[in-house]
């Protein structure tokens, strides 16, 4: 089984270490490639950089389809690009935080995404109500930028962790969702720590990814994700014209 697995930014080490966690918890047999846009934002921060990640985002689905994945992970928390990815794409396309809301959502009856910056709250609050958890869940943002999380010395993570802390008192979370592909390498410490499911979506996401995959389920193409029309697209987007 081949899982792409696509960081929507562009930075590199970030990419790596999403790799690596990927690879963490994929079964035997199962094969991880990371990679990450040529051309977008450095982070994801907000509506802004999620609108402009799209572009190199959606090169890569393409191309990771065309080089015989059998489906596709998006690793960034707002889940960027979904719907397109998969009008695009045949195989199955996976969000990270609509998967890791999908497995708190039968791990315990509260969750609370702990994100980065609270610019990224809206997109995140948007898509508990897409997916109907609004009774469940709930958001926070640890005040740190989202490359602070690549230097051990911002004290980025020790902020996350002081977030966390505030969820499980404050929302009496029974789950917490890191909300950001940046920190997937955190999530095995802080479940030991805090004696609760902390959960990595980019791991949620790849073992979601093996069952579908392995119960021979594909994307459908009848209705909303059919394959766009054929249609002339101008100016610097014309190559991404169907």
């Amino acid at each position: 089984m081949k899982l792409l697995v696509i960081n929507p930014n562009t930075t590199a080490s970030m990419t790596a270490k999403i790799g690596a966690a990927a690879r963490s918890v994929a079964s035997p047999g199962t094969q991880i490639e990371a990679v990450n846009p040529a051309m977008g934002p450095v982070s994801i921060e907000g509506f802004y950089d999620e609108a402009l990640c799209l572009p190199g985002l959606l090169t890569e689905v393409a191309a990771g389809e065309r080089r015989g994945a059998d489906a596709i992970v998006v690793a960034c928390f707002d889940d960027p690009g979904i719907d397109a990815a998969r009008s695009i794409a045949s195989v199955p396309v996976l969000g990270i935080c609509e998967a890791a809301m999908r497995m708190a959502s039968m791990l315990g009856h509260r969750f609370t995404i702990v994100t980065t910056q609270a610019i990224s709250l809206p997109a995140m609050e948007g898509l508990i109500r897409r997916h109907g958890m609004e009774a469940c869940g709930r958001a926070r943002a640890a005040g740190v930028p989202v490359l602070a999380l690549e230097d051990p010395l911002s004290g980025a993570v020790a902020k996350v962790r002081t977030e966390i802390h505030r969820a499980v008192t404050e929302d009496r979370a029974e789950c917490i969702l890191l909300g950001c592909a940046g920190m997937a390498d955190l999530a095995r410490d802080l479940t030991e720590e805090m004696g609760l499911p902390v959960i990595d979506g980019v791991a949620a996401a790849v073992k979601l990814a093996e069952a579908v995959v392995g119960l021979g389920l594909r994307t459908s193409k009848v209705g909303g994700y059919a394959r766009p029309a054929a249609k002339s697209y101008t100016g610097i987007l014309t190559a991404f014209a169907p």
